[in-house]
């Protein structure tokens, strides 16, 4: 499927949607779990118009393959008074021995409604919300101290809502991953496919693949050419996105009988060693301009 027309919006998606407009009343806050590579392109815009003024979250998850430098300009351009944002890798646990102090933090005024009331470690309430893949599950695993939720490294796992009770006083809502209808930019659509928040069966990986080496050469050269032992007597800088894919097919031996390139073997590995952060650890979103209405 040529990239200009990625999309996923599968009917249970449309049900996840009516899944969190109903649970609204049932959590004190939201967590929204990104994907700290593509930190734009992982929030999602319906997401925010849904959940409206709720106390929010923003987890930048899998920091560990992201940009140091940039995961650090990202998440002070996330918080504000609304919004605490926290850089964390939910596979190893880094980063969220945080997300406690941050939830009653928002939630303060509730918290001391409670201890008036003297109902102390009364629980609180959150819901768990973002894009397929970015590690929902793994987190509410991670925070629950056990396999509560399915986990696997691939889009659509979890279809149906599931609460979680924690050993911190958080309760936390589980909720499917949902993309909104349409991409009307469709960089954003590149860039979660990169990430495996679309399911790679639906897209034409070759045409992916030279999407991705496009952005690569652009964003990370030294980066791109280091991993592949790329020189400037290749004449890798100038070539075309297809030449550059035939030459890093030939550089690791890509080839079928003949010194033929395997096209669809060299953009299989391209993306999986870029979601592995083999070719290095990057943030192919750029940083937007700070607006005062984002939350």
């Amino acid at each position: 499927m040529p990239s200009e027309h990625i999309q996923w919006f599968p009917g249970h998606m449309a049900k996840t949607r009516r899944l969190i407009t109903e649970n609204l009343k049932n959590v004190h806050v939201i967590i929204e779990v990104l994907d700290a590579r593509v930190p734009v392109s992982s929030r999602n815009p319906e997401l925010r118009k849904m959940t409206g003024d709720k106390p929010t979250i923003l987890l930048l998850n899998k920091a560990s393959l992201a940009d140091p430098k940039k995961s650090k300009e990202f998440v002070k351009l996330y918080t504000d008074t609304h919004t605490v944002c926290i850089l964390c890798d939910c596979v190893t646990g880094e980063g969220l021995n945080r997300l406690p102090e941050a939830i009653r933090t928002v939630l303060k005024d509730r918290v001391e409604r409670y201890e008036e009331k003297g109902q102390a470690g009364r629980h609180l309430r959150a819901m768990v919300v973002g894009v397929p893949n970015v590690g929902k599950s793994t987190l509410i695993n991670r925070m629950s101290g056990g396999i509560k939720a399915k986990a696997e490294n691939r889009p659509g796992v979890t279809r149906n809502k599931q609460w979680v009770t924690t050993g911190i006083g958080i309760d936390l809502l589980d909720m499917p991953g949902v993309l909104w209808p349409k991409f009307e930019d469709q960089t954003i659509g590149e860039n979660l496919a990169f990430t495996g928040a679309i399911r790679d069966d639906i897209l034409d990986i070759e045409h992916l693949a030279l999407k991705l080496v496009a952005r690569l050469r652009e964003l990370y050269p030294v980066e791109l050419a280091t991993r592949y032992k790329l020189t400037d007597a290749d004449g890798w800088k100038d070539m075309t996105e297809t030449q550059l894919i035939n030459l890093i097919g030939k550089k690791r031996g890509c080839l079928i009988p003949g010194g033929i390139v395997d096209t669809e073997r060299v953009s299989n590995l391209l993306i999986d060693e870029f979601r592995a952060a083999k070719i290095g650890k990057m943030t192919i979103d750029r940083l937007p301009a700070p607006r005062e209405d984002r939350i």
